[in-house]
């Protein structure tokens, strides 16, 4: 992991930790879900394309059709409506932990395709501790109601598509400009969804909250995200990349409880420290080499004892 890998995970996780409560609000505020999905893709890739072709980058993109075709739908075309259709039926912290399941499915996944992100030693460990995280919170948060397991199922499906996008990013389409192929994506996404987009038009006008959420997704959560996503997964790679939705948990529960009045229960508490251990533990559990240097130079007095312990003023 180096700086600038570090400096993207942290952006990442913070960006991609606020669409789930934005998502919560849209759908409460009477936006389907493919249209929700399909409006932020449209706003995303309004943007990034418009960048691309200014810059001159659409060109490069050429023989490449396939794989953004690949990595648009695993990436978005079937995560973003999936989550929205899960928040119809469980809270925005939920979802949040669900989705952290996608770590761990990468590994899986690496098994047959990807011997290079293969696990093992500490950051196993980290992601097993990470998966324990998540169920319980689900295990000890979601009741046994249909609805509540139908949200978490349509979830699970958007976090198997979050696991291969990284993948498919990483092995065909890394060595492109992020803009511009993060842009072609989300178009080819937006096609996908437009004709399912057009039967599930809400039947009354949206609340002016869910359309200012849906306008944060495209804009912040969407196209600046995606291209921060690609930065980080050429830096570090799809499993290290993803090991970022075990932090957007923290994040999203913090904002449901801020903004949304939502209540996690002692399920939430214990999956999210071990989250936050499993996140640790996934990385390697050690700094960027540069970091580690300069702590190392500015020495015990300033930071901390030799065990790692913070020296008391």
């Amino acid at each position: 992991m180096s700086r600038r890998a570090w400096v993207a995970f942290a952006a990442v996780s913070v960006v991609w930790g606020t669409p789930y409560l934005l998502i919560k609000i849209a759908v409460d505020g009477g936006m389907p879900p493919v249209a929700l999905a399909f409006s932020r893709v449209v706003l995303g890739a309004v943007v990034l394309l418009a960048i691309a072709w200014r810059l001159g980058t659409l060109p490069t993109l050429r023989g490449r059709w396939r794989w953004l075709a690949a990595f648009g739908l695993a990436e978005i075309a079937i995560p973003f409506p999936m989550i929205a259709v899960g928040e119809q039926r469980v809270t925005s912290s939920t979802a949040a932990i669900v989705i952290a399941t996608a770590p761990l499915l990468v590994a899986l996944l690496a098994i047959r395709f990807e011997p290079a992100e293969r696990v093992g030693g500490r950051r196993l460990c980290g992601l097993l501790v990470g998966l324990a995280g998540v169920a319980a919170l689900v295990g000890l948060d979601v009741s046994a109601d249909s609805g509540e397991l139908l949200g978490v199922a349509a979830i699970f499906v958007a976090a198997a598509g979050y696991a291969v996008g990284p993948m498919v990013l990483k092995r065909h389409l890394a060595d492109l400009d992020p803009i511009a192929a993060m842009g072609a994506s989300l178009a080819i996404a937006a096609l996908l969804l437009a004709p399912l987009a057009a039967t599930s038009l809400p039947a009354v006008s949206p609340s002016g909250g869910a359309l200012a959420s849906v306008i944060v997704l495209g804009l912040l959560c969407t196209a600046f995200a995606m291209v921060l996503m690609a930065v980080l997964v050429d830096e570090a790679g799809p499993g290290r990349a993803l090991v970022v939705t075990y932090v957007n948990p923290v994040i999203a529960v913090g904002l449901g409880v801020a903004f949304l009045g939502e209540a996690p229960g002692l399920g939430a508490v214990l999956g999210l420290l071990l989250i936050l251990a499993g996140s640790w533990l996934a990385t390697d559990g050690r700094l960027p080499s540069r970091a580690a240097a300069a702590l190392c130079k500015r020495g015990p007095n300033r930071l901390g004892s030799a065990d790692g312990s913070r020296n008391r003023p």
